[in-house]
């Protein structure tokens, strides 16, 4: 029992219940926050989890793509939410909530890396793993041949679909608003250096006010 706890099978095991555990609840909390940021901090989790999973499948290539893709826009999701819905966040003393959130995340994606990397880098765990390809797999060839082959016409609707996103959220966020000062290109190129960049005012030479003495 105790050589079992110790083992390399159980450890991948409790690894996977971990990981699939802070998954199920960051993407529970992604749908049931009322704030829109809150749900974009879990949904980043949630991905770093799913993540961690395809590592321990030795899909590292998703893995990454996951990690540098999608949490990255994320990031870009935040801020059209933040400018769609027009979020105003007050200012205030000490610590606010949106930063303890982002450090509860970012310590639970560091556990999650420190569990995953730890015990390899400390050769705890031999090289026969659960999860073992043939020598010379190559899950990026894997991927390739199957999106497009098998999956090109859902791969290429999906493109499709994020292209209409793309520009709903621009057509959705540019509004004209009469608090905003903005420069128009058009007149700054047809701008003309001895008419329009410089103006000379000729006035008349005023004279000061007299105060006190004779003259």
């Amino acid at each position: 029992m105790i050589e079992y706890l110790i083992s390399a099978e159980f450890y991948q095991i409790l690894l996977f219940y971990v990981y699939s555990g802070i998954l199920i609840g960051a993407a529970l909390a992604v749908v049931t926050m009322r704030n829109s940021i809150y749900s974009a901090l879990f949904l980043i989790l949630a991905f770093f989890s799913a993540a961690a999973l395809w590592l321990l499948l030795e899909a590292e290539f998703l893995a990454l793509t996951l990690v540098l893709v999608y949490v990255g826009a994320v990031m870009v999701l935040f801020l059209f939410v933040i400018m769609m819905l027009d979020v105003k966040i007050k200012p205030k003393s000490g610590i606010s909530m949106y930063t303890k959130v982002g450090i509860f995340v970012a310590l639970l994606m560091a556990l999650e890396m420190i569990m995953l990397l730890g015990k390899k880098m400390a050769h705890v765990l031999p090289q026969d793993d659960l999860v073992k390809h043939v020598k010379g797999y190559s899950n990026v060839k894997e991927v390739a041949e199957n999106l497009y082959t098998q999956y090109i016409l859902p791969f290429e609707l999906a493109s499709v679909i994020l292209l209409v996103a793309i520009v709903a959220a621009i057509l959705l966020t540019l509004r004209k608003r009469s608090d905003y000062k903005y420069v128009s290109p058009e007149s700054q190129v047809h701008v003309k250096a001895n008419k329009n960049r410089m103006r000379v005012v000729k006035m008349e030479t005023e004279k000061g006010n007299y105060i006190g003495g004779d003259e």
